[in-house]
């Protein structure tokens, strides 16, 4: 009788430990833990209001990539692994990269350098596009990341929290998307499972890579947290053309049906349509060679061997994810006040944590 008492504890309690941690939704204590974990990465600024993380532990923390990105790997104590991603530094070559804004195909590859290809789908639908600057720290990232992520299945972990704050954050929307690619390849185990916070993050890509980033994270399992005062979010500068359009659509045969009209009709028809399509192709071609071809020539300071990639002819930027709103409150203007000195004001972990825990209360 004994013996069997003992073999059922060992069994509930390879049971507990097996049992699912992570539930679907948006849990404010959860985001809040996340935020303290990020903290940890910001060597040089600390926050009276945002405490340590209880009870998580530190277990990676990766070298920095040529462009400044960087990533730590946590514990908590119940068995769930967090990937932290670090966001913007003051350093240039990580401004860069955000700057780096044209777009590439969602699914492709960079010739990072001489040795080195990173092939990479992190959408199947062929009309989405990605932020090429994110791509290429995507890149750099999953050199570390990916193994550690095996090495930790190995240990028994098959749940992670994916986190990034600012430029941290978008990169967590395209690493989500490349880890759901390797699943679904055999490159990682099927059986992972993933709940992604992207916090104050910028927009990754157009809106067919956001239609099938919500897609895969549908029913819970990826928020977008959006302080409504930070313009952070409100980047990268995204323009709509007519081609931006599904296939199907009205604008496509236009000329068509302006055929069918009378002369003045047809006429004036013509020339709106040319002068508006005209406009805005030429806007996107201005945006792809400044924020492509301009901004390469100074990544290549910092990554020599990096082959520039063919840029697509779109700039169509849109948030992806379940957007969770943190409107401010009576007490946050005095706060954390406007102010034409402080552009990052409303965009640091302190109004976040602050607002979340306002509206998301433990």
């Amino acid at each position: 009788m004994t013996r069997f008492l003992t073999l059922l504890c060992i069994l509930c309690s390879v049971g507990g430990l097996s049992a699912q941690q992570l539930r679907p939704g948006f849990d404010g204590k959860e985001y809040r833990e996340l935020l303290e974990i990020f903290l940890q990465q910001i060597d040089t600024v600390k926050s009276d209001l945002i405490p340590a993380p209880a009870r998580s532990k530190r277990l990676y923390r990766s070298p920095e990539s040529e462009l400044k990105n960087r990533w730590e790997l946590w514990k908590r104590n119940d068995g769930v692994g967090i990937i932290s991603i670090r966001g913007t530094t003051s350093d240039l070559p990580s401004w860069l990269e955000n700057f780096y804004a044209a777009m590439i195909p969602a699914s492709g590859e960079l010739q990072l350098d001489k040795q080195r290809t990173f092939r990479y789908q992190l959408s199947k639908n062929p009309k989405a596009a990605v932020h090429v600057g994110w791509t290429v720290g995507l890149a750099d990232l999953s050199v570390t990341l990916i193994p550690k992520i095996r090495e930790q299945y190995a240990a028994g972990v098959r749940e992670f929290l994916l986190m990034g704050h600012s430029q941290g954050g978008a990169l967590a929307f395209l690493t989500r998307s490349y880890l759901a690619d390797l699943m679904e390849k055999g490159e990682l185990p099927k059986d992972l499972r993933f709940k992604t916070y992207c916090s104050a993050a910028p927009k990754p890509g157009n809106l067919y890579y956001a239609y099938e980033y919500e897609f895969l994270t549908r029913g819970g399992w990826s928020f977008t947290v959006l302080n409504s005062q930070d313009w952070v979010p409100e980047t990268a500068f995204s323009l709509q053309t007519l081609s931006d359009f599904n296939d199907v659509n009205p604008f496509k045969d236009i000329k068509l049906v302006l055929k069918k009209q009378k002369f003045l009709v047809r006429l004036y028809g013509n020339r709106v349509y040319n002068h508006l399509n005209r406009s805005t192709r030429k806007s996107e071609r201005r945006f792809r060679k400044y924020l492509g071809k301009v901004v390469y020539s100074q990544i290549r300071k910092f990554k020599p061997d990096l082959v520039q990639p063919k840029y697509v002819e779109v700039h169509n930027y849109t948030r992806a994810g379940v957007p969770v709103i943190l409107a401010p409150d009576d007490k946050y203007p005095a706060l954390y006040p406007d102010s034409s000195k402080g552009v990052f004001t409303h965009h640091f972990l302190e109004p976040y944590y602050y607002l979340s825990k306002r509206y998301y209360p433990d």
